[in-house]
């Protein structure tokens, strides 16, 4: 990780002021490096024994990082890991730029990894997640969105880039087509899982622990799982005023009705289901390592898909 940041550091350089003000602001503020690790540790845990491994680890959070970006500009946003975000400090246009600017440089260094199925990878990726955040956007606003579209979401915006990061470690540990494919199952559901926890922390955590404004999805009319199963259980309980505030604070947004959507989202278990699907998700992560032979990495994978459904912030 450490090799990491300094390469991340190195190719962060732009002879631009702006670019290297705030792609280092963004890089800096305190994220988990979470899908970087995963590409370190599955690597190894896979048997590569090279150091192209810290390439495609910096690939993966400059990908991480430039979407953050795009993000905060699409959800107007102005707090993220418990600092201003950037486009609330340098404005809109300049955190777009600087978000393609990430994007570019990762290609570059794609290309210097001169491995074509890492290009494969990482194309598609970058592509899927593009199409979740446009799925996203559609679902907006939206109660009639289903548990089905919302994972598809989480899969495109989230998980995709868990499950390459976890790929590309496969990839340069040449293992056959079916290993590979276990490989970036296992970052499937460790994304899908963490997506939900995100989820179930947006109304269970403390602004300071999350780093970011509690019932922020709900502000913005984003209807994720918890929501969607309180919908779906006030419905079927014929608890229609229940299931008419649910669709009147996805579909207008904003934190008027926090407390009576808060009432009824405990009321429904919503947050006790959600967490159950992610201890799912995490339990076929760790089925699909089965076949990995015992290692101090293999282990440190498999902690990790247990704190991503145990983590309080």
């Amino acid at each position: 990780m450490k090799a990491v940041d300094d390469l991340i550091q190195r190719r962060l350089q732009s002879d631009v002021v702006l670019v290297n003000q705030l792609s280092t602001y963004i890089i800096n503020s305190g994220g988990k490096r979470l899908r970087p690790m995963l590409a370190l540790l599955m690597a190894r845990a896979c048997g590569y024994q090279g150091e192209q491994h810290v390439d495609i680890a910096t690939i993966v959070e400059f990908i991480h990082t430039a979407t953050l970006l795009h993000d905060d500009v699409v959800d107007e946003s102005d707090m993220r890991r418990g600092k201003e975000t950037a486009n609330n400090v340098w404005g809109n246009q300049a955190a777009v730029l600087v978000g393609d600017f990430l994007y570019s440089r990762s290609f570059e260094m794609m290309v210097d990894v001169n491995e074509m199925r890492v290009m494969q990878i990482m194309a598609s990726t970058t592509n899927i997640i593009a199409e979740g955040e446009v799925l996203q956007l559609l679902n907006v606003n939206d109660a009639d969105t289903d548990e089905a579209r919302y994972l598809e979401v989480i899969y495109s915006k989230t998980a995709k880039l868990f499950e390459a990061a976890c790929q590309l470690g496969a990839v340069l540990s040449g293992l056959s087509t079916k290993e590979e494919k276990a490989i970036a199952a296992y970052g499937t559901h460790l994304g899908t899982a963490f997506q939900l926890v995100d989820d179930i922390l947006d109304y269970s955590a403390d602004s300071e622990a999350m780093g970011k404004n509690v019932g922020d999805d709900l502000a913005e009319g984003k209807p994720t799982l918890p929501l969607i199963y309180a919908l779906k259980i006030s419905e079927e309980n014929n608890e229609a005023e229940d299931a008419a505030l649910i669709r009147q604070a996805i579909e207008e947004g904003g934190l008027e009705h926090i407390d009576a959507v808060m009432q009824t989202i405990e009321k429904t278990k919503s947050l006790e289901y959600t967490q159950s699907v992610a201890i799912k998700e995490t339990k076929l992560a760790i089925t699909s390592l089965e076949f990995l032979p015992d290692s101090d990495f293999k282990t440190a994978l498999i902690n990790l898909a247990d704190f991503s459904v145990a983590r309080t912030a």
